[in-house]
């Protein structure tokens, strides 16, 4: 019989197979993902608008920011040339783009208008931070921050007013209260029962009444900002364990029923990126394991996280959600409260 030739075996180098070296080396790639996750944490409007600080007053904000047109209205006919009755065209004095078709009982709001009940809500101590313009002029905003900045059970928490308008009749004008946590800018404008966050106004009426009643909202800002206090403090009081952490992820973000294999990995993917924020936040560890605790981490994914995939509007999307509150952060609030 011939020699027997035996191949030499497949090696794999003994540090792979040894557990305490192989731990030590997932541990340090999993600190380097939650570096990076919690690393950079803009705020939602970040990136969208024109930087307005250094604007002495709301026509030098409103110039700045590219607002300085006005919206006229003029009638609306069909192809043959006849007059549509009920309706009138807004359009943009600038470059006569049409911003939509509104009732001919439509009130426009001008931006100069916007800007002006601006400085007149806030009055002195305002600094306007951010402007701009969403949908070619058919959504307008402003932004400022408070002069107080609030000591919240030991962090501090910036309340801004963000301001947004339309020109295209599609929603209210609307003025919003938005607290934001600074160490990490996870904004917490939680949906109380015992204060607004927001005033709306719809574009026809009395407008300076409308004006007025919007007055009296926001400078009820402090109101909203001690009613929050006293929610955080209440927040803070209330142990989570990780069974109702575990139960809470699956109920705001629910599986499919008879998911796709992709599906069921992206929501086991989604839970697991909520769960790695209420458990290994750098501003979350020294918080304890608490009802606060939960709500900052889902305010985080919110605001913070990654979607699977991101449509061309996504920062829009995502400051809309910060003014008019996030449905996913008032959801989590709403199931803490009921336990």
């Amino acid at each position: 019989m011939g020699a027997f030739h035996r191949e030499a075996p497949f090696c794999i180098p003994i540090d792979l197979f040894d557990e305490k070296k192989f731990k030590e080396k997932e541990m340090l790639q999993m600190a380097a993902n939650v570096e990076t996750m919690f690393s950079v944490r803009e705020k939602p409007w970040h990136g969208l608008g024109t930087i307005v600080m250094k604007a002495p007053t709301s026509s030098e904000a409103l110039r700045l920011a590219g607002l300085d047109w006005n919206v006229v209205q003029e009638p609306v006919y069909t192809e043959g040339h006849e007059l549509v009755r009920g309706y009138k065209a807004n359009i943009r004095s600038s470059d006569r783009k049409i911003l939509g078709v509104v009732s001919d009982r439509y009130k426009v709001v001008q931006n100069t208008e916007a800007f002006s009940f601006t400085d007149e809500l806030l009055g002195r101590g305002v600094r306007y931070e951010t402007a701009g313009s969403l949908q070619e002029g058919k959504k307008v905003w402003i932004l400022a921050r408070l002069p107080r900045e609030y000591i919240i059970a030991g962090e501090r928490i910036s309340p801004y007013l963000v301001f947004s308008n339309t020109h295209d009749g599609s929603g209210a004008v609307k003025v919003a209260v938005t607290p934001v946590r600074v160490v990490c800018n996870n904004t917490l404008n939680l949906a109380l029962d015992t204060a607004k966050r927001s005033f709306s106004m719809i574009h026809t009426g009395s407008i300076q009444n409308r004006i007025q009643e919007a007055k009296d909202t926001l400078f009820m800002a402090e109101e909203y900002m001690g009613c929050l206090e006293t929610e955080i403090e209440q927040l803070r009081r209330q142990k989570v364990t990780d069974a109702q952490v575990k139960e809470y992820i699956e109920m705001l973000l629910p599986m499919e029923q008879d998911p796709t294999p992709v599906q069921s990995r992206n929501m086991i993917k989604l839970r697991r990126d909520m769960e790695q924020r209420y458990y290994d936040a750098p501003d979350l560890q020294k918080v304890g394991n608490n009802a606060y605790r939960f709500v900052n981490a889902v305010s985080d994914f919110a605001t913070h996280s990654s979607p699977l995939r991101r449509t061309a509007n996504y920062n829009e999307n995502l400051f809309a959600r910060t003014i008019d509150g996030n449905p996913l952060i008032d959801r989590a609030y709403q199931l803490v409260k009921a336990a």
